[in-house]
């Protein structure tokens, strides 16, 4: 990707580009940061007080992110930036917002007595699930979107399931 590419693609010079970004790193982490903006805003209207069903709603609230804002989603999670958060570090700190949510969530159900991993290390777990589910699905691997919504939810909720010992109420 160049910035003579991607002021090709959106009709405008390479100029326009640099009178707002520095260079391409800076685009790059401005697309990074909309995207989390936007999947931050999903996050925020869960509204679950029981730590299961937040965590599950959260699966929900990916999907959803995934497949109706596409181009922020890839923005988030697939566009290679040098301010993108890194595991384990960014992550067991609480320097991302969902993360850390996600964490205080699963802290709470091991409060309830569950033998739980660590927090950090469910957080990727679940995310790698979601993320690696949703490429499959848009790779065309799976019939239709209705049989991939229904392996997904599946395949979250075995995923909780199996990190919390606790089953889907």
């Amino acid at each position: 990707m160049s910035m003579r590419r991607i002021a090709t693609a959106v009709g405008v010079t390479p100029m326009a580009i640099y009178k707002h970004y520095a260079d391409k790193d800076a685009l790059l982490n401005a697309l990074m940061l909309d995207g989390f903006v936007a999947w931050e805003a999903h996050v925020a209207r869960i509204k679950e007080d029981d730590p299961l069903a937040w965590l599950r709603k959260l699966g929900d609230a990916f999907l959803n992110f995934a497949l109706k804002e596409p181009r922020r989603y890839e923005a988030a999670f697939l566009v290679k930036a040098s301010q993108a958060r890194k595991y384990p570090n960014d992550f067991a700190d609480g320097r991302s917002p969902v993360a850390r949510l996600t964490q205080e969530r699963i802290e709470r159900v091991r409060r309830r007595g569950a033998d739980a991993p660590s927090a950090t290390d469910i957080v990727l777990a679940l995310a790698a699930l979601c993320q690696g589910l949703v490429s499959l699905y848009r790779a065309g691997r799976f019939a239709s979107e209705a049989k991939f919504r229904a392996a997904y939810r599946r395949a979250v909720d075995h995923c909780i399931g199996s990190y919390t010992s606790e089953s889907r109420r």
